[in-house]
């Protein structure tokens, strides 16, 4: 079969690779319709994470089920399903708890299960799924091709961007303000909206991400960044800032202007993967500003938000802006680590 493989930083290509194989009875195997590209992705492909070897790639996917295990009984083949980013067993007193990306069984997608088999990454045409009981869900028909983008965001961004709302604590008719553009900004955007937020400003530079913003239920963007971002804030919000601030980018800034827009009081819920991120605890302190956040448990959330996307009463697919078939990988990663996508799916 072919799959994505990341050689080096910025060389990505699609391989031929073994096809997987049953390993364990909790086992299925799935073949992937549609996959994407994370803009965690980027940080092994520039480099910033460090690539010593050819690795597998890719942790998003829906797909239809070809194989199943032994003893697998909530799946058939033929089924269509959608993969969260981590693989947990659905059962275990962490998952209870709805922290299933510290599941004791589980693990991530393009490494190896705790049995030491290896595991396919998300951006090929096959994937040994371990657990897959607990890890898949199924959804109640097969879906049409409009359908399929929606679905797919249900395997990481949407869900994530849904998580920073959570942590952050948003309520109905809260004031909002998200900082970061990408994929699971925008997500965030539409999760703040969705939980009933009265009032939410998006930090963007960019017109096509704004306007995407603007789609999913912000009220105004903000342009500038810094102290700057923080006083238009202030101005827009009551002269006291955000009730709850969504923190979707993970950089040294991104967390300052998150600490900048929040009012005292305020709650921060972060996603963003935390690259060189230090807190000024003292401040935080002094303002009592609180922090919440981190991997989102994607999991947990898929049921509760699944319906209202078969529904369309929300449609987070709209973070797809460029769709390319698997063998043009390459082109995709280039377009999102250019800035000329905000995010790539790739139909397989």
């Amino acid at each position: 079969m072919r799959a994505t493989v990341l050689h080096a930083p910025r060389d990505i290509r699609l391989d031929d690779v073994p096809a997987p194989e049953l390993q364990e009875d909790t086992d299925a195997i799935v073949r992937v319709v549609a996959s994407c590209i994370c803009g965690s992705d980027l940080w092994p492909y520039r480099g910033i994470k460090e690539v010593t070897s050819p690795v597998r790639i890719g942790h998003e996917f829906v797909g239809i089920v070809e194989q199943v295990g032994a003893t697998v009984s909530t799946l058939s083949p033929g089924d269509f399903v959608i993969a969260p980013f981590t693989f947990s067993d659905n059962v275990c007193l962490l998952c209870q708890r709805g922290v299933h990306t510290s599941c004791v069984n589980g693990g991530f997608w393009g490494a190896k299960d705790k049995q030491g088999h290896a595991v396919d990454g998300g951006q090929g045409e096959l994937v040994r799924v371990p657990w897959a009981d607990g890890t898949l869900v199924v959804t109640p028909s097969q879906p049409s091709e409009a359908l399929v983008r929606q679905l797919l965001t249900l395997s990481d961004v949407f869900p994530t961007g849904h998580h920073a709302a959570v942590s952050a604590g948003v309520t109905a008719g809260s004031t909002v303000v998200v900082v970061g553009d990408g994929a699971v900004g925008l997500s965030a955007v539409l999760a703040a909206k969705r939980l009933g937020a009265g009032h939410i400003v998006a930090m963007s530079r960019h017109e096509d991400r704004q306007r995407i913003a603007l789609e999913f239920g912000a009220d105004q963007v903000v342009e500038e960044r810094g102290k700057d971002g923080a006083a238009v804030v202030r101005e827009i919000l009551d002269g006291i800032g955000a009730d709850f601030v969504l923190e979707c980018v993970g950089t040294a800034d991104s967390m300052k202007q998150a600490m900048l827009s929040a009012r005292p009081g305020g709650r921060i819920g972060y996603v963003g993967v935390p690259h060189d991120v230090e807190l000024n605890v003292p401040a935080m302190f002094a303002r009592n500003i609180g922090l919440a956040g981190g991997v989102a448990p994607v999991r947990s959330y898929i049921e509760e938000l699944l319906p209202e996307v078969l529904a369309g009463t929300v449609t987070p697919g709209s973070v797809f802006d460029l769709t390319l078939p698997l063998d043009r990988v390459a082109d995709g990663y280039r377009a999102m680590d250019e800035r000329t996508a905000i995010k790539t799916m790739l139909t397989i």
